[in-house]
Order: C-alpha cells, then structure tokens, then sequence
C-alpha cells in the first residue's frame, strides 16, 4: 500500500472524519500525507475541531494494522476524488465520494444503471436482465446496487454475456450482502467490480442505502427504472439522477399492479419509456445503433401452464409449490421438508423439463410463467 493510501485510510478509519472532513483537509493541505502529520492548531486553521486529530490513528496502531491486513489479503484498492483514476462522470455531481474502496477493476466504458423492486415479478426480473444483457453485449457497463431483485437481475444480465457490471455497496465491499448473492458477487469482481465508499468491515445499515443511490445514478449516463412501488428507494435513485442531469427511463407494467406505480408516474412526469434496449441506445449511444428493429412488447402472454408428467411425489409437490412468486431454494426446503442437496436434484429435473425456472439470487418460479 502507498503511503499516501496508508495515510487516507488513517484518517478515513476515523469515526469523526467523513466526506466533507477529507475534502476540507486535502483543500487546506495539499495532499493527505501532509494533513496526517500537520499539528492540532493546524487542523483547527483548516476549520476542523481539534479532538478529531487528537483521536487520529498512529501508524503502529493495531487496528490500521488489521485493516491494512485485510485490504491486502482481499485484494481492495483505495481511490481518493483527487486520483487520475476516480470515474470521471462521479466527480461531477454535487456530493461525491471523497474515498472508494474497490475490488476488481472499473471498467473504461460508459455506463448505464438498472435499479428496481427487491420483491420484483417474475416478468420484472426477466426484462432487466434482458435489457441488461443487450446494453452490456454493446460494450456499456451496467451499474446497480446488487440488491436482491431487479438489481441482481440487472447484474447477471451483463454478467451472462460477458459483459462489465459495476455493484455498489451500502456496507463495505468485504461484506457480501444479501448473503444468497455471494456466487454473483465474485461473477461481478471478475466482470468489473463492487465499490463503495465505506471501509471493509463496515456492515450493511439502512442510513448507507439511500446515499448509495447517488452513486449508482453518478456513474451512469442513464438510470432505467424496472418495477418500483410509490415509495420504493429506486425513486431515490431516479431523484439522485434527476438532480444529477442524467437521462432517466421507465419500462411500463400491468396498471393495477403495485411494481407500476414508481415507472408510470416517472413516465407521467416525463422519462423515457423502455420497451426493448433500442429505446436507451437511440438516447444515449444512437451510434450503436446499426439498424432500427421492431420493438417487441417488454411482456407478451404467458402461454398456458403445461401439466407435468411422470412426476413422482416429492417432484410434484415442489412443482404444485412455485408459481408467480419467486421463492428462495432454502424457502422451498422449509416447506416441502427437503434436504437441500434432494431439493437441488428435483428443481435440476424441473428446470430440464421446463417446469422451473432459476432466477438471479437462487429464487424460482414454475417454469411456464416466463414469457420474456
């Protein structure tokens, strides 16, 4: 680790030093070497209360000693605002991270961000990681949260095609979270990255999400809404990128259902509809455009359920349990009173006969009610 990253994570490890401290101390200072070795007077000069430096971490502290430990042995790099390699596009908007941790590498591209419902339909779950997938073929990052629904679904779109995908983290980016994305999380590292401005060992809680949105909305160019209630924390985001300057979209929904509302009243208020990726790219990248294709509709009719056949006891009692809802394979265990290494072998024959479908996060719905 560079000195000068040892002497920023000193003083990001204070509990009292934030965003707007560092900015002070590198504006009054020059650079963070400087501010670390500067004396109590000096930081009370620089408009900082003196306890803040005389609760600053020594360079032999155990607990920087601890942190630098786990920073190598995962592998995390330290950016500051004032680093050549910062995303150019974050350093524009009003409150910008001072520091990011990050592990994997940030891709060079332009990038795009696809947020939505944690409690998405099975149809939401399938349009975001199809638009996802088609943005991340034509060479754009897709940038999300890696919650779980729309924004896993966004992720493993890119990451089906091989394509780069940014997450951004309301905890620090050694915290996998929630835990059933743990396989998504080390697919998103080797196709791009997880960041956040929070130090490793910080846990995920509430007050982090909300200003996370901001920066989900700062990488991007776009921010596309996919399902989201009247007051759900993805019209945080669409706010974030309004303020931001940033193009916002909206893919329409069944009216009378719930996941609409967010989209629709965004699309009243003027976003641009979404019904297939052309829609973003003849905004944002027309270039990318080489000929205009018919837009299909986002959600055609499902077809009609077929019955199983030959199924035996344990099989059908699985297949009776998915539906519309998307269930967890460790739900599913519960209430079938499975092993999990017996369940894993039904829903493997299901999804080869086409009665299951897995989706992002290990959830799964009945295979003939995906249409998209």
């Amino acid at each position: 680790m560079r000195q000068s990253q040892l002497d920023l994570l000193r003083l990001h490890m204070n509990p009292g030093i934030g965003r707007a401290t560092l900015f002070k101390l590198y504006r009054h200072f020059g650079c963070f070497s400087a501010a670390v070795k500067a004396s109590s007077s000096a930081w009370q000069q620089a408009g900082i209360r003196a306890d803040l430096h005389a609760t600053l971490l020594s360079p032999s502290a155990p607990a920087l000693r601890a942190m630098q430990g786990k920073i190598a042995a995962q592998d995390i790099s330290i950016i500051s605002y004032w680093d050549d390699t910062y995303p150019a596009l974050l350093k524009t908007i009003y409150d910008p991270p001072a520091v990011l941790y990050i592990r994997g590498n940030l891709p060079d591209r332009d990038c795009f961000a696809i947020v939505g419902s944690r409690k998405a339909t099975p149809a939401g779950l399938e349009v975001a990681r199809e638009l996802a997938g088609k943005l991340a073929a034509q060479g754009i990052c897709i940038v999300s949260g890696m919650a779980r629904g729309v924004d896993s679904a966004a992720h493993q779109g890119a990451v089906d095609v091989q394509g780069n995908t940014i997450a951004v983290l309301g905890c620090g980016v050694d915290h996998i979270y929630p835990r059933e994305n743990t396989r998504l999380y080390h697919q998103i590292i080797d196709r791009g990255a997880v960041i956040s401005e929070h130090p490793p060992g910080t846990g995920p809680v509430a007050r982090h999400f909300p200003a996370r949105n901001r920066m989900i909305s700062g990488l991007a160019r776009g921010v596309l809404i996919v399902e989201a209630t009247a007051g759900s924390g993805s019209l945080i985001t669409a706010d974030f990128a309004l303020d931001q300057g940033r193009e916002i979209f909206a893919t329409p929904g069944a009216i009378r259902h719930p996941n609409s509302q967010g989209p629709h009243q965004l699309l009243k208020d003027g976003a641009q509809l979404v019904t297939d990726s052309s829609d973003i790219l003849q905004a944002l990248w027309p270039e990318l455009l080489t000929a205009r294709k018919p837009i299909r509709a986002s959600i055609p009719p499902a077809p009609a359920p077929r019955p199983p056949v030959n199924l035996n006891q344990e099989s059908l009692t699985v297949y009776q349990l998915l539906g519309e809802i998307p269930l967890h394979h460790d739900e599913i265990a519960r209430k079938c009173a499975l092993t999990p290494m017996n369940l894993s072998a039904i829903l493997l024959d299901l999804e080869l006969r086409g009665e299951a479908k897995q989706l992002p996060g290990g959830h799964y719905i009945r295979g003939s009610l995906s249409a998209f």
